[in-house]
């Protein structure tokens, strides 16, 4: 009996197995502790393979981080758009935290590895941060002309909010215990919103 020939995935589909690999080892052993030896062996693939995708092993960083980035601001914003009103932060930071912790490999290498590559963190910044700060900005602009936020600085409001979140996304990998409960993580979602919309002082 012949078998049949098996036919090779198709290009996206390989692509995707490559990403999602190193986003599992850039995770656990970091950027410099994977090989493209590690990669292609984890991605079920031929190293040649993953340089038909990929110059070199910077390149499967930048797509990833970047994309990362992309994912994490873009559902961040929509979570805004979503609001049941604007001061209903604390609902917000909630949702994106609990998603933080369910994608604890993204978040390592979004927030850890993006830093130790001056490059990475360029092409993130214009294009993924800046882009987001108009948007954010906007948002905020609606909320002090409303009369419900007081008269400041959309800009720095905007970046406020948006390092806290950064904040949160660090502390989840760096500061906070592992497998955090679910009321740790209330209560960092409560502690947030709270500084945000009311500040410290008594």
């Amino acid at each position: 009996m012949r078998l049949a020939r098996r036919t090779a995935p198709p290009e996206a589909e390989t692509k995707t197995r490559i990403l999602k690999a190193a986003q599992q080892l850039f995770s656990r052993y970091g950027y410099d502790g994977t090989t493209t030896r590690d990669l292609a062996q984890a991605a079920g693939v031929a190293e040649g393979t993953l340089f038909r995708h990929f110059p070199n092993k910077k390149a499967i960083l930048v797509e990833l981080s970047t994309e990362g980035w992309i994912e994490i601001l873009t559902d961040l914003l929509t979570e805004l758009s979503e609001m049941s009103s604007y001061k209903a932060v604390e609902e917000v930071m909630r949702k994106r935290i609990k998603h933080l912790s369910e994608n604890t490999d993204q978040l390592r290498v979004c927030f850890m590895e993006t830093q130790f590559h001056p490059e990475l963190q360029e092409r993130i910044q214009r294009e993924v941060l800046d882009k987001m700060m108009v948007v954010s900005e906007a948002f905020f602009q609606t909320a002090i002309d409303r009369g419900i936020y007081r008269p400041m600085n959309p800009k720095v409001i905007a970046r406020i909010f948006l390092g806290m979140f950064m904040v949160a996304g660090f502390s989840e990998v760096t500061v906070m215990e592992a497998n955090p409960s679910p009321q740790i993580l209330q209560d960092m979602a409560v502690g947030l919103s709270d500084v945000f919309l009311n500040g410290v002082l008594a």
